[in-house]
């Protein structure tokens, strides 16, 4: 084995560690009784949820994913 694949080996558990603290940290989807009035689109927060902390961690959780599904198919060819 050589370095490479201790380095990307390490680094697919620290993203998958990550992946797993980030999903547990998000809220659910249910709106309860506020879908009875409609969409959230209209208000404040749902103009701007993109900047929130919820926001923040959807994009980070995707990018992150992304980073997983590479980091797996690399690790999984064998090449090093």
């Amino acid at each position: 084995m050589s370095v490479l694949d201790y380095v990307f080996g390490v680094l697919f558990i620290i993203i998958c560690l990550a992946l797993c603290a980030l999903v547990l940290a998000q809220e659910g989807k249910n709106q309860g009784l506020g879908a009875i009035q409609g969409t959230v689109e209209n208000t404040y927060w749902g103009r701007n949820k993109g900047r929130s902390r919820e926001g923040i961690l959807k994009k980070v959780t995707v990018v992150l994913s992304f980073g997983f599904i590479i980091l797996g198919i690399v690790l999984n060819m064998g090449i090093f």
